[in-house]
């Protein structure tokens, strides 16, 4: 490998880390109420809930595929969960259930997109009105409010000064971590995101593969939705919306490319850091959260175009 090579697959690997540190570095000298551990503790209970989506994100797009439901079934599950709650059901036939419901979502979306060989944009996009429409019809498009202080424990409460979400979101990074890394599943996902019709000839068995992958997603979208519902104390309806692109552009800022093949879910922990410091930046120096989604639509592209000036340098060299 030339000089060169090494050098960009090195400014993939490590360059947002680089850039979280220096934007660390930065606002602790303009804000002096950033840096300190309260705020920190601070941002990792707000980005915790969307990060386990985005880690779903990461296992969705190194395999080749994207999931824009996840929104939906966030919602869905929430709603779920504190529908079952209400109704008298323990907690954990809530939280079962609306795992089971949001695993069957994905599997579906697996499915159609395994059998179909549609792309996963137009039947993931689809999926989304399929459970946002689904939740407003079983709800009537009005909160369900939670009665339950225990399960209020699992979104709002403290191990010590660590928020309970933070110390999830890190238990589901690592478990994605051995499966991506330490399994055979792991090694197809990768294989199939490099190359589909290699990996076909290899014998994987793709579309079976594409199901557990969509199913994952699922998953992850279910148990970001019942951790909402804990911390909300409420099933809302219309929760979820613009959650996948907050995962999407933390898979992608975490150097995941969406050409697929390559990537890990450590990347996608530092693109969501990346993406509440910068919120808590712009909260702390008083910006209007309005801006905040103009900033994170330009963060998405230049992340794109990164991602795209890197894979022709390591072509090139």
């Amino acid at each position: 490998m030339t000089n060169n090579a090494q050098f960009w697959m090195f400014a993939r690997k490590y360059g947002m880390l680089i850039v979280l540190i220096l934007f660390i570095t930065v606002l602790a000298f303009i804000s002096p109420q950033f840096f300190t551990t309260s705020n920190f503790l601070n941002i990792g209970r707000q980005v915790s809930l969307n990060a386990i989506l985005a880690a779903g994100m990461t296992i969705i797009i190194i395999s080749g595929g994207i999931d824009l439901s996840i929104g939906g079934l966030v919602a869905l599950t929430s709603c779920l969960c504190a529908a079952m709650l209400a109704d008298g059901h323990s907690i954990f036939i809530a939280i079962g259930l609306a795992v089971l419901v949001g695993a069957a979502g994905g599997f579906a979306n697996g499915f159609v997109i395994a059998k179909t060989n549609i792309a996963p944009f137009i039947i993931t996009l689809a999926a989304l009105s399929v459970f946002k429409g689904v939740t407003l019809l079983f709800t009537n498009a009005r909160p369900i409010p939670i009665d339950n202080d225990t399960f209020g424990q699992l979104g709002q409460g403290y191990l010590g000064k660590i928020p309970y979400p933070i110390l999830i979101m890190l238990a589901i990074f690592f478990i994605v971590y051995l499966v991506l890394k330490k399994t055979k599943l792991g090694r197809y996902v990768y294989a199939i995101g490099g190359n589909e019709k290699s990996a076909i000839l290899a014998g994987i068995n793709v579309p079976r593969i594409k199901m557990i992958v969509y199913s994952l997603s699922g998953i992850a979208a279910a148990l970001t939705g019942v951790l909402y519902a804990s911390r909300l104390l409420s099933g809302v309806p219309n929760l979820g919306t613009g959650f996948e692109l907050t995962a999407i552009t933390a898979v992608v800022l975490g150097g995941t490319s969406f050409t697929g093949g390559q990537g890990g879910v450590w990347g996608t922990l530092i693109g969501v850091i990346i993406l509440g410091v910068m919120g808590n930046a712009l909260n702390l120096l008083g910006i209007s959260a309005f801006y905040q989604d103009i900033v994170t639509g330009f963060v998405v592209l230049l992340a794109v175009l990164f991602d795209r000036f890197i894979y022709t340098r390591l072509a090139t060299n």
